[in-house]
């Protein structure tokens, strides 16, 4: 998502054009890759140097350092909507043996009543991260060597980039982070460095990071989604007959697509084998065919789970006519099927789909940028995963997540619990595409504010600003 964000956006070209030099740090394994694709003046692309991050992370006070990460991760102010990080705590209890509950998981529970309720403890839970620099630190010829103005992180530190930061603040290099998720503000809280700049894409996310984990409101910028301008400007779609003889669709058949989400929490087989029997079925009004997205978790080998259910909808792909399924790209590295190498995959899929179904994915916004009609699905299987140690959660209880309860309040589309309100909602959107588009238009505003394709200009100079304040 950085990498959209960052390299195929406006973004480091408006930074390089004004005579910024701009030093990327990116998973090692992909440097050359990424050098090559995006060689441009100005830019230079370096290791993140992960694996020493991650060696440091799991070799030095490493119960210490998890327990840290876990409180930043559930700590959030009850300021703002805590589903999210409520979830994650009943995932962590459940994903762990009695020992680690008694010692570790119940102690906490005082801490994150302390962090939820007052501002000091989530302050004084920073202070006590900035302990945790690797000595020697792992960018110190980078920083000697390149004598950074700034340093800009797709997180606040909350994942392995924390380390990067926090040498950044020791040594008293201005620093920010960019939002790049749409759930990231209330997903993850309490920052894992000290930061002291952010831009997000809305008045809602910024409203996350001031009440949720005390950013000063003058220091948060709202600048849009940079990684969306590619959709309004059309840079990525396909023409619609290539994008249907790519995956053997047929042009005289209703598209409906389904994009896989939430694989770590539930099966999404239930969702998937419902719109298959609705494609092959005489169900729905219009005859209709469906493209499965795979999740990239569905290519990870552990656990085992997520890849016996890619087998399984590959099989439902052999079983039933007018059924097709795509996988997204992998860039390599770490990131796997991460990398966002498909831009115009996705863009044309939902372009050309008369109904875009998921859970409550990313998505959503994304498809509503589009114009198509969109559906979270819901479809449970009793018990989840069924695996020991294994947390599973019910797709119906996550409707009260911030950023899918706003999906629901806006109204934007249909929520479909069981096989039946499915082929309902589909129904509704094949007669009339036309049903809840002046809903979709007012969501995406609401969500990512900027919907004229400059968002990326626009964080690109929100930075300049920055460096024009920080350098007078």
């Amino acid at each position: 998502m950085a990498i959209i964000y960052f390299l195929q956006s406006d973004v480091v070209p408006t930074l390089l054009k004004a005579g910024v030099e701009v030093i990327l740090l990116t998973d090692d394994e992909i440097v050359a890759q990424l050098a090559s694709r995006f060689s441009q003046h100005g830019l230079t692309i370096e290791g993140l140097r992960l694996k020493q991050a991650n060696k440091f992370a799991t070799t030095v006070q490493p119960r210490l350092q998890w327990l840290l990460a876990y409180l930043r991760r559930v700590g959030g102010s009850r300021r703002i909507n805590t589903e999210a990080m409520d979830s994650h705590i009943w995932e962590v209890w459940a994903e762990n043996l009695w020992k680690f509950r008694l010692g570790i998981w119940i102690p906490s529970a005082l801490m994150i009543l302390l962090l939820r309720n007052f501002s000091w403890a989530r302050k004084l839970l920073v202070r006590i991260q900035n302990r945790f620099i690797p000595d020697p630190e792992i960018y110190t010829d980078l920083f000697d060597k390149y004598q950074p103005d700034m340093i800009i992180a797709s997180t606040p530190g909350w994942r392995l980039d924390r380390y990067l930061l926090r040498e950044s603040a020791k040594r008293g290099i201005p620093n920010m982070t960019v939002i790049v998720g749409w759930d990231n503000s209330s997903s993850y809280n309490v920052s894992g460095a000290d930061v002291q700049y952010a831009t997000c894409w809305s008045q809602l996310q910024k409203d996350e990071l001031v009440y949720g984990s005390d950013w000063k409101p003058e220091n948060v910028n709202i600048g849009g989604i940079p990684s969306y301008d590619g959709y309004f400007r059309k840079q990525w779609l396909m023409p619609r007959d290539e994008y249907f003889k790519l995956h053997n669709l047929d042009p005289n058949r209703k598209l409906i697509s389904y994009a896989s989400s939430f694989v770590h929490f539930a099966p999404n087989f239930p969702n998937i084998e419902a719109l298959a029997k609705l494609v092959s079925s005489d169900s729905l009004i219009e005859p209709s065919q469906l493209l499965i997205r795979l999740h990239p978790s569905h290519f990870q080998d552990k656990p085992k789970i997520f890849a016996e259910e890619r087998a399984r909808v590959f099989e439902l792909e052999k079983k039933y006519p007018h059924v097709h399924v795509v996988q997204p790209v992998a860039l390599g590295g770490s990131l796997g099927y991460y990398g966002g190498e498909d831009m115009d995959e996705k863009s044309s899929m939902m372009a050309y789909s008369d109904v875009v179904v998921t859970v409550y994915s990313t998505m959503l916004v994304e498809t509503a940028v589009h114009d198509t009609p969109m559906i979270a699905a819901t479809i449970d299987v009793p018990g989840g995963w069924n695996k020991k140690n294994k947390f599973s959660l019910s797709l119906k209880e996550i409707g009260d997540w911030p950023t899918h309860k706003r999906f629901r309040d806006a109204k934007a589309g249909r929520v479909a619990e069981n096989a039946e309100s499915l082929r309902d909602a589909l129904n509704v959107y094949l007669a009339d595409p036309t049903v809840s588009a002046e809903e979709r238009r007012e969501f995406i505003q609401d969500e990512i504010t900027f919907t004229d394709g400059t968002s990326g200009k626009r964080t690109a100079e929100y930075i300049l600003s920055l460096l024009e304040k920080l350098n007078r």
